[in-house]
């Protein structure tokens, strides 16, 4: 249940025939619709480049990529923040450009920096009982720790009880447990309160324990969507890794598992890896041939296919550990 204050969402009065009419269509189309959205900076780069998306209503949509890939450019776009330079959205059913007053009204947006005074406690902020900041409620926010304050710019956006959500990098630079936190609630949002979350990350786990659905964007382009589980199935097959006991075998073990797949860059140093063409089915005789070389192995082990893989395959690039410079995407740019 809801436990914040609800404001007047602007919307239209369902007991007209009219306005059912409208909130009825609202339902039936997407609680987000984007085409060709496109924004270029002034002697800056092309952040968003023409892209399109489609989100349903009350699922976790995850828009995953690096730092200065066009995540928080897009959102800022979604928001009403920064005007495309070209291309449409409609969000809730309205134009971002043309209808911005009703956007506004149906979202609540946390965005990457808290929109919080430090001088005020968290109970004037709003109330607190559903985030777990009770025993905090009367200490000024300058004095929360990161994750308190990430929780409350949370509770913050959901005090007007929005359809669609918005956050953009929400649990950057918290430890595990402030992470844990926010996860949760993100998930109960969407499961028992049917709020729409658009989700900016560029975390894969983040990205693949929470969306329903994911948008991959580098370089200001869209280059793959899709289930995090149908997007793994993109590159299908499984990778062996092995390491030898004595280096001098390790033409030998790569003589073997060649055998089988394509080379790959392996995870763990010194290992030898291979994406298996036809899956974990060869891993018994992969095993009898080793052994027949008389190779003796450290380890082994199949790894299934993972986000960094799909983001690799569809980049050129690991997403973990990548830099990057942040998009350049700031209001009235």
């Amino acid at each position: 249940m809801w436990t914040l204050a609800r404001r007047s969402m602007g919307t239209a009065n369902p007991d007209s025939s009219q306005g059912l009419e409208r909130v009825t269509a609202q339902r039936r189309s997407p609680a987000i619709e984007v085409r060709s959205l496109t924004r270029v900076f002034k002697n800056g780069p092309r952040a968003v480049d023409a892209i399109d998306l489609e989100v349903h209503p009350g699922e976790i949509f995850g828009f995953l990529g690096p730092n200065g890939a066009g995540k928080s450019t897009t959102i800022l776009m979604l928001t009403t923040l920064l005007p495309p330079t070209s291309g449409t959205a409609q969000v809730a059913g309205y134009d971002i450009v043309k209808d911005g007053r009703h956007v506004r009204a149906a979202i609540g947006a946390a965005l990457q920096e808290a929109g919080l005074d430090p001088l005020l406690s968290g109970r004037d902020h709003l109330f607190l009982g559903k985030f777990g900041l009770l025993e905090a409620a009367d200490r000024k926010v300058m004095g929360y720790s990161g994750g308190m304050k990430r929780r409350l710019d949370l509770a913050m956006s959901l005090i007007h009880r929005p359809r669609i959500l918005f956050l953009d990098e929400p649990t950057t630079g918290l430890d595990p447990q402030s992470r844990s936190a926010i996860w949760a609630e993100v998930r109960k949002l969407a499961r028992e309160e049917g709020v729409t979350v658009f989700l900016t990350t560029q975390y894969l786990e983040e990205a693949d324990a929470l969306s329903d659905r994911i948008a991959i964007i580098d370089h200001g382009r869209i280059v793959a969507e899709g289930t995090p589980v149908s997007l793994k199935a993109e590159i299908g097959r499984p990778t062996v890794e092995a390491t030898v006991v004595d280096a001098d075998d390790g033409s030998a073990l790569a003589a073997v598992l060649t055998q089988f797949g394509e080379e790959v860059p392996a995870r763990s140093k010194g290992a030898i890896a291979v994406r298996l063409a036809h899956g974990a089915v060869d891993l018994a005789e992969i095993v009898r041939l080793i052994d027949g070389r008389g190779v003796r192995i450290a380890a082994l082990n199949l790894h299934e296919p993972t986000l960094d893989d799909v983001f690799l395959a569809k980049t050129g690039y690991s997403l973990e550990g990548s830099g990057g410079s942040e998009d350049g995407a700031s209001i009235g740019s």
